[in-house]
């Protein structure tokens, strides 16, 4: 064998595990095509919240008078918003460079292509720097991840220039006087969030009957609300039928509602899903089973095919950097004969607009029809007094609770920073906590995580500042 691991891929799910693999003493090696990283440290979640900061803080100098405070020629470049982006995108890149040179892992540049082998499919690699290498590994773990979905039918396909993925909204000459964003997803809406921020006149369309559809329908509609208050249209629900696009425009066909109207814009971005990256890697001719572009998996990432694993959106969704990573974990644990980590703890969801949203668990809803009977607690940063002071007092935290067990079994947020609060009810998820444990913790005043305690101890008729 020339490693013990070959891992597919160098995002978030491939270099965790690549890390992991040679802590557990395993010579392990890493095949990478493009940039280490991945699309999230690349192209996804980093260099996106680099520019959300920036659309921050340009939003919050139009309301210094609401502090008391006064600037004068408000003003923004582009092109260094931008640039500030590629930095720290560069930046983290860098970072797992220099991971890799610490753990000893080798890393080959090139696109892989699997062929039959012995005790795990052979690795080919074409490399960017010419020619081919092959090399045999104990297990083989695919963490190629996905990209955007297109619609060539309807127009839905990005061209660099009018219509836009993820990729190209990361790095345009010039933001866009008037965007049209398709999909009310988390990305469609942080680049909604990030346009809106510096000024874009921009238009949400959502098929189906509400955006953030995966969010709590509470918080889905507080975030619609607070989205329309910042000046962000909506078309929900909406089907697209046709995208045309001119050497200076796009033009977007829809119905709402029986009714067909057609949206004008500078430029469309496309946030309607992902797909598996799963082509010409030789995956069907092994017997690799695939199910609507992603890898059938069992509990540890094992694909039916000997020594073969995949991990992360290539899996399925998911599709979250931090579940691609607690996946591999688990996987390189168990190939080798560990009792891997938890792969059913609860995994969080974070969509970094303004307001931010962030959930755990089951909604209300889901809760109810899975027979549950949820007990509910609410609470408004309105009578926070940390939201007060800062000015922040948009939202509110919502916990939904096992009326039988008193288990926490979700919890849902919207407001400011609660990207950074949902963990507290990750972990206590996981810790199995009840409403009696979370309500005899006791949390730091003043806070924002105040709420979470209030709104736990209003899912029994005790909460204090209501």
């Amino acid at each position: 064998m020339d490693f013990d691991v070959i891992i597919i891929g160098s995002g978030p799910g491939g270099y965790v595990t690549a890390i992991r693999a040679a802590q557990l003493g395993l010579k392990t090696a890493i095949v990478e095509r493009e940039l280490l990283g991945g699309i999230c440290l690349n192209w996804g979640c980093i260099p996106t919240k680099a520019l959300l900061r920036c659309g921050d803080i340009y939003e919050q100098l139009g309301h210094l008078s609401d502090y008391g405070l006064s600037a004068e020629n408000r003003a923004y470049d582009f092109s260094k918003v931008i640039a500030r982006s590629r930095k720290v995108a560069a930046q983290l890149n860098s970072g797992v460079a220099f991971l890799m040179k610490k753990h000893k892992i080798e890393v080959i540049e090139g696109a892989a292509k699997l062929e039959k082998g012995n005790p795990a499919p052979k690795v080919v690699v074409a490399l960017k720097a010419g020619g081919s290498r092959t090399v045999q590994a104990k297990s083989v773990i695919l963490a190629t991840g996905a990209r955007a979905r297109t619609f060539p039918d309807t127009g839905l396909v990005p061209d660099g220039e009018r219509v836009w993925t993820y990729r190209e909204a990361l790095v345009p000459k010039t933001a866009p006087k008037k965007l049209i964003v398709i999909g009310s997803g988390a990305i469609g809406i942080e680049f909604a969030s990030f346009y809106r921020a510096l000024g874009s006149e921009v238009t949400v369309i959502e098929m189906l009957p509400r955006i953030l559809p995966v969010e709590d329908e509470e918080v889905s509609k507080a975030a619609h609300k607070a989205f329309e208050k910042r000046g962000i249209q909506f078309r929900v629900p909406a089907s697209v039928k046709k995208l045309t696009k001119s050497k200076t425009a796009v033009s977007v066909e829809i119905e709402v509602g029986g009714k067909a109207e057609t949206l004008e814009g500078e430029v469309a971005i496309v946030a309607v899903g992902i797909v598996g990256n799963v082509e010409d890697m030789g995956l069907e001719a092994l017997g690799v089973k695939i199910e609507k572009t992603h890898v059938v998996t069992d509990d540890h990432g094992a694909t039916g095919v000997a020594g073969l694993y995949a991990i992360g959106d290539v899996a399925g969704p998911p599709w979250l950097a931090h579940k691609a990573s607690h996946e591999g974990v688990h996987c390189i644990e168990h190939i080798a004969g560990l009792k891997p980590a938890n792969l059913n703890a609860p995994i969080p969801g974070c969509t970094y607009s303004n307001p931010q949203i962030a959930s755990v668990g089951l909604t209300e809803a889901q809760a109810e029809e899975q027979g549950l009977e949820p007990k509910v607690g609410r609470f408004p940063f309105r009578v926070n007094g940390k939201a007060i002071a800062m000015g922040e007092t948009e939202g509110f935290v919502k916990t939904v609770f096992d009326g039988k067990s008193g288990a926490l079994i979700g919890a849902h947020m919207i407001g400011a920073e609660v990207t950074e609060m949902i963990q507290g009810f990750a972990l206590a998820m996981t810790l199995e906590a009840t409403e009696a444990e979370l309500q005899a913790t006791v949390f730091p005043h003043p806070t924002m995580s105040e709420a979470m305690h209030e709104a736990s101890l209003d899912a029994y008729g005790k909460v204090l500042h209501i």
